[in-house]
């Protein structure tokens, strides 16, 4: 089955010496990267299973996996890693995920095309065995199309008011929501909300209101060298 958490080999040996020391802090390793560089970056994206990792979570795990990574030595050059929140507009990276977030909107890119495309947007419809389930529009009508988590090769929810009202729940319950931020705050009442002052991860949008292709780490990262 195809792991959107780690997809290159490197990334996929790295999972496995970290993904236990996170599970065993009760969070989850949402995503790992090695990027390359002059210096090489090794990103990790955390979050706890109800959701409301912070800023202070994201240091703990940069110290645990930091001296993990000591011991195993994985890597022969300099790095920095980084550690951060999914952020509001967080990937999807495992099947159980398609389910969570039933309901919210979606873009899904596969790794070769179906009917002539690779890039599918709509509402996730929730998963049915391997196969993601997936409500798009198409001449002014909803169909649901399946895709096999075995085709995508990205994929991730898409900035709303809905979604954002969801993460503020969260965050409120995990007691990590900052003063001042109220769950549902400018939903539906015609206010603006800002990430910002909801204490989210920034956001950089492109013209078409998506995330650029280069991700940039969140506010509520730790980096360490």
């Amino acid at each position: 089955m195809t792991d959107l958490i780690a997809k290159t080999a490197i990334d996929r040996r790295l999972a496995e010496i970290i993904q236990p020391v996170i599970e065993g802090m009760g969070f989850e390793l949402v995503r790992i990267r090695l990027q390359g560089g002059r210096t090489a970056t090794l990103q990790i994206m955390a979050d706890r299973p109800e959701g409301g990792i912070n800023v202070e979570d994201c240091a703990e795990i940069s110290t645990a996996v930091s001296a993990t990574l000591d011991v195993e030595d994985p890597l022969e050059d300099a790095y920095h890693l980084e550690v951060s929140s999914p952020g509001i507009d967080r990937p999807l990276t495992r099947l159980k995920d398609f389910a969570t977030f039933e309901g919210y909107d979606a873009r899904l890119e596969t790794n070769q095309p179906i009917d002539g495309r690779k890039r599918f947007k709509g509402v996730l419809a929730g998963v049915e065995g391997d196969e993601v389930l997936l409500n798009i529009e198409e001449h002014g009508e909803t169909h649901t199309i399946g895709l096999n988590f075995d085709w995508l090769s990205d994929a991730k929810l898409l900035l709303t008011d809905e979604l954002i009202a969801l993460m503020l729940k969260q965050r409120k319950e995990a007691g990590t929501l900052p003063p001042g931020a109220e769950a549902g705050a400018g939903i539906g009442d015609g206010r603006a909300i800002d990430p910002d002052d909801a204490g989210f991860d920034e956001i950089e949008m492109d013209d078409e209101g998506l995330d650029p292709e280069t991700e940039q780490g969140g506010r509520d990262a730790a980096t360490k060298e």
